[in-house]
């Protein structure tokens, strides 16, 4: 007689059927179509969580860009000036706090762009 390991294999499908739970149509309902559908929406969240990461850094970027240009005259100053004015300052601020303080904290974001412009200046001084 053929050994089917029949337990483990319906454990196995009834927990792919569990984890496709919520899907539309046959996705839901038969092993095959659900192990495709879950293989295909884990592979694109392994990929999102990556992009994800992407998209946050350049929105963050484009958040630091619109308030440091929205300074009047001398007051502003462009994201990669910025930048660099800070890393020659030493201030070891991200970007994901450097755009929090932007949104949420103008006369900090504005002291950041002083300390930033006055390194700046030092910078050239030396060179």
């Amino acid at each position: 007689m053929r050994a089917t390991n029949a337990p483990a294999s319906r454990r196995r499908r009834r927990r792919w059927l569990q984890a496709a739970k919520g899907f539309r149509l046959r996705r839901s309902k038969l092993y095959r179509y659900a192990k495709d559908a879950l293989d295909h929406g884990r592979q694109y969240a392994y990929r999102d969580r990556k992009n994800k990461k992407r998209s946050f850094r350049g929105l963050w970027n484009v958040r630091i860009n619109a308030a440091a240009r929205a300074g009047e005259g001398e007051e502003a100053i462009t994201y990669s000036r910025l930048i660099e004015g800070l890393k020659a300052a030493n201030v070891a601020l991200n970007r994901k706090v450097l755009a929090d303080v932007a949104a949420l904290d103008a006369p900090a974001f504005a002291e950041l762009v002083k300390l930033a412009r006055v390194a700046l200046k030092g910078k050239a001084a030396n060179n």
